[in-house]
């Protein structure tokens, strides 16, 4: 090609010469035939000599410039093609040579079509890292708990001085990553969310609203709105879940002891069956874990303030009762008191259990515990003053006839013949027995006081009068015991 390329730039020379040439003979003909001076003639073909030198310069300046464009874009396609295999992960495209020969524009068509190729690989691969890039941004988004339209979202930036296959692997790794931690947060979403719905159910509260509290995507009627399942999102599930719990182990402490409460007062008062049932839901959960209620509105405010209620009448009523009960056995006590002359309790300690019993701070094991030990206290001691007691009835007793005998000898006529007087003299002869022995009797009633006294370590009290002062009663007795007998020898 190089030789026929040589034989058409010689031909051309040729032609050019011979043209100019003939051109030259020309141009003298006219001269020879004006009779153009010699010096004018030299003049202008010196001039034309330039202008064709200057016709040439530009020429070959231009060729020179068209093949250092041809160079620079030649080196720019090399460079482009090597850049695009570096980036695109390649070594080499198959059937594209090593070593390009040829001319320039030879070159450049040969390296154009692997260009291209390179080109349209590389559009390919960018849209392949786009898109995965952008599932990317919209997980992790999500995860972080942003929505698509928030303004903080950039676009996808790709580098493209990595395009290799091998950082497209690790992207889609990191998707894979992405989507099982998403998946894993659904579905702990997903549990709290079952959890919370139980949870309030059970409670009687409007799961939708607790939901929706939480965050408004976690509620089902949102639509096409993907749930947020951000780190914050988990945490305030599980804290709302957490308080839930608590209520819920709150509410179950206060109704087993309402239970415990209303099973209690039902056995005090012998409530029937029929009332029993209407409360038994409260008196299920007694020994029961939390963990075991499910029942829907089993742990309600409701079914709460029910139980209160009823706890709050049925001790009303167990009040009256108890003070009722309070007084029979406060009477039994007074009455064993009474009957044995002993000392009443103290009325300021009876006050203070009928104040036990308007405040509901005592309860009826205990007030029956209280009242039955007192009566049981004041049965013993009656049963130990007992020998004391026979001894001070039988002294009252020679009392009595001591008086009655001080009148029969104070009556003029005690021995007049009438109805009555022999059974009066007879009586008299046994009164004055028993006068004489009131001494002994004092001191054997002193001497049985004074060991009670010794063994219970207390004072022995009569009608609240200390023993101490029998002794007074006896010194006493003595004195008009001299005054009678001087009285009836002056008679």
């Amino acid at each position: 090609m190089g030789s026929v390329t040589t034989a058409a730039s010689m031909r051309s020379s040729t032609l050019l010469e011979t043209s100019c040439g003939y051109l030259l003979q020309e141009l003298k003909l006219i001269w020879d035939e004006v009779g153009q001076d010699q010096l004018e003639r030299e003049k202008t073909l010196l001039e034309m000599e330039q202008e064709c030198m200057e016709v040439y310069r530009r020429k070959v300046d231009n060729a020179n410039i068209s093949r250092s464009r041809l160079h620079q874009a030649l080196a720019e396609s090399e460079a482009e093609f090597t850049h695009l295999l570096v980036s695109l992960g390649e070594r080499s495209l198959p059937g594209r040579p090593e070593k390009m020969m040829g001319t320039l524009k030879e070159q450049l068509d040969s390296i154009t079509p692997a260009l291209r190729e390179m080109q349209l690989r590389k559009e390919e691969r960018v849209k392949q890292f786009q898109d995965v890039q952008k599932h990317i941004q919209k997980i992790s988004a999500e995860i972080a708990g942003q929505s698509e339209h928030d303004n903080s979202l950039s676009e996808v930036k790709i580098n493209e001085n990595d395009l290799s296959l091998n950082k497209l692997e690790e992207y889609h790794i990191e998707l894979e990553r992405l989507h099982k931690e998403k998946g894993d947060r659904l579905l702990k979403v997903d549990g709290y969310i079952s959890a919370l719905y139980n949870l309030s159910t059970t409670l009687g509260m409007d799961s939708s609203k607790i939901i929706t509290n939480v965050h408004p995507s976690l509620d089902g009627s949102s639509g096409k709105q993907p749930k947020n399942i951000s780190d914050d999102i988990l945490t305030r599930l599980n804290e709302t879940v957490e308080s839930l719990k608590g209520e819920k182990q709150k509410r179950l402490q206060k109704l087993e002891k309402l239970g415990k409460a209303l099973t209690n007062l039902w056995s005090i008062m012998d409530t029937p069956y029929e009332d029993r049932r209407q409360f038994s839901h409260a008196t299920d959960f007694i020994s029961i874990s939390a963990a075991e209620i499910s029942r829907p509105g089993s742990l309600a405010v409701d079914i709460i303030k029910q139980a209160e209620a009823e706890v709050e009448r049925l001790d009303q009523l167990k009040a009256r009762k108890m003070k009722e009960l309070f007084i029979k056995k406060q009477r039994e006590l007074e009455e064993i008191c009474r009957k044995t002359h002993m000392d009443m309790p103290l009325q300021s300690e009876m006050d203070n259990i009928m104040n036990l019993i308007k405040s509901g701070e005592i309860g009826h094991a205990e007030l029956m515990k209280t009242m039955d030990g007192q009566i049981s206290r004041a049965t013993e001691e009656a049963s130990s003053r007992k020998s004391i007691m026979e001894k001070v009835e039988k002294w009252m007793l020679s009392r009595d006839e001591e008086r009655w005998l001080e009148e029969y000898n104070m009556d003029q006529n005690r021995y007049s013949v009438s109805r009555g007087a022999h059974k009066n003299l007879k009586r008299a002869e046994r009164a004055r027995i028993t006068v004489n022995k009131i001494s002994a009797l004092m001191d054997s009633l002193i001497a049985k006081t004074r060991i009670w006294e010794e063994e219970r370590k207390k004072i022995f009290f009569y009608d609240e009068v200390k023993h101490s002062d029998l002794l007074s009663l006896k010194i006493l007795y003595n004195w008009l015991e001299m005054m009678i007998w001087e009285y009836v020898n002056r008679l």
